[in-house]
């Protein structure tokens, strides 16, 4: 696991600690529906980023006979995991406490109390949020902003950013939700925030599922690394055909390749195995993230009227050499 996602989420996991029990100690003093809500969040935010470097040190264990692909993919749950606690708990309870405070208004008390520990908050969050986020910058390259984080291998950092973002514009709509309640004396504005932090959290919450779905049911090599495969194949002259390459991310750094190749018909048994051994070395000394190579030998013949049998009928992608 990158080290640079470690830092992000200590990181954050320190300021997120450093302003939850201040949140609810200024809370408790001015009564805001909308600071209580901040410190859930806090603690939410908290507990997610201990789930996740649980996750991380699960991840890490090596195979063993029950799981022979190892645990990389324990990272994928526990991020899903965190974006239900973010919905459940989060969003959940800040909508509740919102719609309690209109409910049952209340003037504010000592309001620059959570003036301060907002501007406080925001200082910590600010400098947990830019370290999420050039580590973000730093692993995107030249993607677009939307783009790496769809094609995105390692949860952890953009769950953090994600995280911190929602937590800097629910400050920001903490404190203008309280301002407003006291310069407008209508409490109730303190409970529309709430509820205003909680609609936010709710949309980080299904963004991080959607996302955190899609690695957990399994996704393929960025296209980079298929085509750089195919490049491999192309320049070897023992390989007449690719019938099949599939891959599937088990780890942010621990993919699996799967390939059916079409060998040159007067290679004999030891030479095809000589043609596998160079190209799975080939591989791996170009992508060490690629740790387990399962190959094929089989004639495009053979794979089409198997593909037949199965319903997964398919033809030779374009590009390949003919048999």
């Amino acid at each position: 696991m990158a080290s640079g996602s470690k830092t992000v989420i200590y990181a954050a996991l320190l300021g997120n600690s450093l302003i939850a029990v201040s949140k609810f100690a200024v809370a408790s003093i001015t009564g805001s529906s909308v600071m209580f809500s901040e410190g859930i969040h806090s603690v939410v935010d908290s507990g997610n980023q201990c789930l996740l470097l649980f996750g991380m040190k699960r991840a890490n264990k090596p195979p063993d006979q029950k799981h022979p692909f190892g645990y990389g993919m324990e990272l994928y749950f526990w991020t899903f995991v965190v974006a239900i606690l973010i919905f459940a708990v989060g969003a959940g309870i800040s909508i509740y406490e919102g719609i309690e405070s209109i409910k049952h208004p209340k003037a504010l008390e000592s309001p620059y109390w959570s003036y301060g520990v907002l501007s406080l908050a925001m200082v910590f969050e600010g400098a947990a949020w830019w370290v999420a986020f050039r580590e973000f910058q730093r692993t995107r390259g030249d993607e677009s902003f939307v783009g790496a984080v769809r094609n995105s291998k390692d949860p952890t950092v953009f769950t953090i950013l994600f995280e911190d973002s929602a937590a800097m514009l629910g400050l920001m709509i903490a404190f203008a939700g309280i301002f407003a309640a006291q310069y407008f004396n209508l409490p109730i504005l303190d409970g529309v925030a709430s509820i205003a932090v909680g609609i936010v959290l709710a949309l980080v919450a299904v963004l991080l599922a959607i996302e955190s779905k899609g690695l957990l049911i399994g996704e393929g090599a960025a296209p980079a690394v298929v085509t750089s495969i195919n490049e491999l194949v192309s320049s070897d002259s023992r390989i007449t055909g690719t019938n099949e390459i599939l891959t599937m991310h088990m780890g942010p750094q621990d993919i699996l390749l799967a390939a059916s190749f079409d060998f040159d018909d007067s290679l004999t048994a030891n030479l095809v195995e000589e043609a596998i051994s160079d190209f799975e070395a080939s591989i791996k000394a170009r992508f060490p993230e690629i740790k387990k190579i399962f190959i094929e030998a089989q004639s495009f013949r053979q794979h089409h009227q198997a593909a037949i049998a199965t319903g997964e009928a398919s033809g030779r992608p374009v590009g390949e050499k003919g048999v």
